[in-house]
């Protein structure tokens, strides 16, 4: 019976010991006191309790609540669990608010956040708006009116415009306008001695674009870090038209080349065509005497004067140096 009194007691301690730790999770006592002495009013069961059953960390208020209780910036339980409830960082927004008061910009807990809201990071941004920040832009790439291809690096100082972080455009987009501008700068130069030796008209000119319109940042200046030549693309695009333009006068003397010999096989053709012709003439001429001495259109005299005539005119061929022809055959 002992052993079951024993074994009852420490149970029921146990339970005990459990039901206080339960009870100092549901109920931040630490917590709560830490508010009091901090000078924060908070509500041990109204707020604190209340959180624990809407699923909000009280730390995660309750801390920031202070911080910005101690740096004399008013923000409200509320607010702060609202902020939270909607995925936002607490900590960031009132760190952003401090910083910014401290800074004497003008920022509202409301526009912290939305900043926060919109996924930029708040905190950083009233840093940046103090601290300008400096963006080393890649090598950019352009081509003087002369054809020299110049390569610039240009460092943009920027300061975040708390105004226009929300649905201002980023850093990549300050990027691609300075490396327009700069593009556009260098193209429209005479030579690119006159970039190399006053490189600060590229900043100027691009500057004065007004870059930063629509973007989360303000430009403050534009500085050219280097400049350096790269290849005569003028005389390359030159040398690829030359050797264009040579292809092109190749193919068209090939095409001429093979029409003349086109047309010489059809002369060479003809001139078979009309031998051939003659040939077969001359081989019906036996055939056409014989025919007419059976009919008696032809006599021997008529026969042996042809043969004659046949005779005189292959000799005289012969002496002119033409071509010798063949006495018709009987």
């Amino acid at each position: 019976m002992s052993d079951l009194l024993g074994i009852s007691s420490v149970m029921f301690i146990i339970l005990v010991i459990l039901g206080l730790i339960f009870l100092l999770y549901v109920v931040p006592v630490r917590l709560w006191i830490t508010a009091i002495f901090s000078g924060v009013r908070v509500k041990l069961f109204r707020d604190l309790v209340g959180m624990r059953l809407r699923r909000v960390p009280p730390d995660r208020i309750v801390k920031p609540l202070i911080t910005a209780h101690k740096a004399g910036i008013p923000v409200y339980t509320p607010k702060l669990e609202a902020h939270f409830l909607a995925g936002g960082n607490v900590q960031q927004v009132v760190n952003a608010l401090i910083s910014a008061d401290k800074a004497d910009i003008d920022l509202k807990f409301e526009r912290a956040t939305a900043i926060d809201l919109a996924g930029r990071d708040v905190f950083e941004a009233v840093q940046v708006s103090v601290n300008p920040k400096v963006i080393e832009t890649p090598p950019i790439s352009a081509i003087a009116k002369d054809g020299i291809q110049l390569r610039a690096i240009a460092r943009v100082t920027v300061r975040a415009n708390i105004e226009r972080l929300v649905g201002g455009a980023g850093e990549e987009t300050i990027i691609a306008r300075v490396g327009e501008g700069i593009v556009s700068t260098i193209g429209s130069s005479d030579s690119h001695a006159a970039v190399l030796e006053n490189p600060d008209i590229i900043s100027k000119t691009v500057l004065a674009k007004g870059l930063d319109s629509g973007t989360a940042f303000e430009i403050l200046s534009i500085d050219i870090a280097d400049v350096d030549v790269g290849e005569n693309i003028g005389a390359k695009l030159q040398t690829d038209q030359a050797e264009a333009d040579l292809q092109v006068a190749r193919a068209k003397a090939e095409e001429r080349r093979a029409a003349a010999v086109a047309r010489e096989q059809e002369m060479v053709a003809s001139v078979q065509e009309q031998r051939a012709r003659v040939v077969e003439a001359e081989a019906m001429v036996p055939t056409a005497i014989a025919e007419a001495f059976r009919n008696g259109q032809l006599g021997v005299m008529d026969y042996y004067n042809i043969r004659n005539i046949q005779a005189d005119t292959h000799m005289r061929s012969s002496i002119g140096g033409g071509e010798e022809s063949r006495p018709t055959s009987d």
